[in-house]
């Protein structure tokens, strides 16, 4: 059994308050407490208090100080279960305590896993460009249950998918470049991968952008690849040469048609 003899406030945090207890043998610090815990146990100068006692206040106080570090890391935006548990766990707060604070703000309306989802997916959808793959993948990375993450991505329609990839994809087709309609249409279907998009969503998204490249863009693009091919084929003449052009042509992505003529209008150039 020991008295407090002593409560002060600490300097450099006025909602924590320092304890100093006498155990028969004169007066000693003993703990700090929140100021929460210093009402909800009604401590005071003078009061008795016994060794289990003082364990479940500073057991109420190791919960309030782990709940003051979660609402700090939730005011800077929602966070789901799973952020607020990995983040405490890394700031070395035991499994009991993470689960009490959990039941607090759940009860409090501070975390709740659909309201996370549903605002997570309205959030991607309105500022980036990801796809509904990459950002289910990210709900799972963040410990949202399937089934919320299935309702969550209702907002992110077909339909809004589909316009979403045609910009990206009339983007991409913008830039100039050098390379066949087709190997840009497979770097497209790489890029809407990686974004996280379904492959019926980039197979649309995909065809009806490329009917709209203009067919000198393509004959432009072999005359840039032929050149760079003759120089590794120039020592090379007549049946030869035409076959490694064309073999080199082919697997750069333009079609034979295509190739042939270009074969034919460099000949006609000599």
């Amino acid at each position: 059994m020991a008295v407090i003899t002593r409560i002060t406030t600490q300097q450099k945090n006025q909602d924590r308050f320092n304890l100093y207890l006498d155990y028969g043998k004169g007066e000693e610090y003993a703990f700090s407490v929140d100021s929460d815990v210093l009402i909800k146990f009604d401590l005071k100068k003078g009061l008795d208090i016994d060794e289990l006692s003082i364990m479940e206040i500073q057991y109420q106080d190791d919960i309030r100080k782990a709940y003051n570090l979660a609402v700090h890391y939730l005011a800077r935006r929602m966070r789901s279960e799973k952020e607020i548990k990995d983040y405490l766990a890394k700031k070395d707060v035991e499994e009991p305590i993470i689960n009490e604070v959990l039941h607090k703000l759940t009860n409090q309306k501070y975390t709740n896993d659909k309201d996370f989802a549903l605002a997570f997916v309205r959030t991607q959808v309105n500022t980036t460009d990801k796809g509904p793959d990459l950002i289910k993948q990210e709900l799972k990375e963040k410990g949202i249950a399937e089934e919320l993450i299935f309702m969550a991505l209702t907002e992110f329609t077909h339909e809004l998918q589909i316009e979403k990839a045609v910009k990206l994809s009339q983007k991409f087709f913008n830039k100039p470049s050098k390379e066949s309609q087709k190997i840009q249409k497979q770097k497209l279907e790489q890029m809407l991968v990686r974004k996280g998009y379904p492959i019926g969503i980039i197979q649309i998204a995909a065809e009806g952008v490329q009917n709209n490249v203009q067919e000198d863009e393509e004959f432009a693009a072999i005359q840039y690849q032929g050149e760079k091919t003759h120089k590794k084929f120039s020592q090379y003449s007549g049946f030869e040469y035409e076959q490694k052009m064309k073999q080199a042509l082919y697997r750069k992505g333009f079609s034979i048609e295509l190739i042939d003529q270009y074969l034919a209008h460099i000949n006609r150039g000599n």
